[in-house]
């Protein structure tokens, strides 16, 4: 049952991890090479889209971490996935205090009420979005030695 678990838990940290690393260089980098306002609506699209999905994947991932640190306490590779449930913890405390309040600002605006700042903020929200692509990618092979 723990090898399940670990195995689970590692293939939903991967994915989302595929997700943010998509979202920071392919996704983000296609919107942003889009004609006139098209890449600004596509960026509010995007933030209300996966705004309502990432906190929930990241709270499960977090959770599972968590369990699979629990019930496998007595394992080889324990300390490893404690970490990545730190690196985890400190993914999400850094999207709650610095991506979310931009992503919600983000995700209202259209061509007509943007603020003449939008692409400085959204060039903010892009570098914090890397360190904390960085994290779960560490997260994430931690998990994978773990399993070895």
């Amino acid at each position: 049952m723990l090898n399940a678990l670990e195995v689970f838990t590692t293939v939903v940290v991967g994915l989302m991890v595929g997700v943010e690393f998509s979202v920071a260089f392919v996704i983000n980098r296609i919107l942003d090479a889009l004609p006139e306002d098209s890449g600004q609506l596509g960026r509010a699209h995007g933030g209300r889209m996966l705004g309502a999905v990432m906190p929930v994947w990241y709270i499960t991932s977090l959770v599972l971490v968590a369990i699979w640190a629990i019930a496998g306490r007595h394992h080889q590779g324990t300390a490893l996935v404690v970490t990545a449930g730190a690196l985890l913890l400190l993914s999400v405390i850094m999207s709650i205090l610095l991506l979310v309040p931009i992503n919600n600002q983000g995700k209202t605006w259209t061509p007509n009420n943007r603020p003449a700042d939008w692409k400085q903020q959204m060039n903010r929200w892009d570098r914090l979005h890397y360190v904390r692509v960085a994290i779960i990618i560490a997260a994430f092979a931690l998990l994978a030695t773990a399993l070895a």
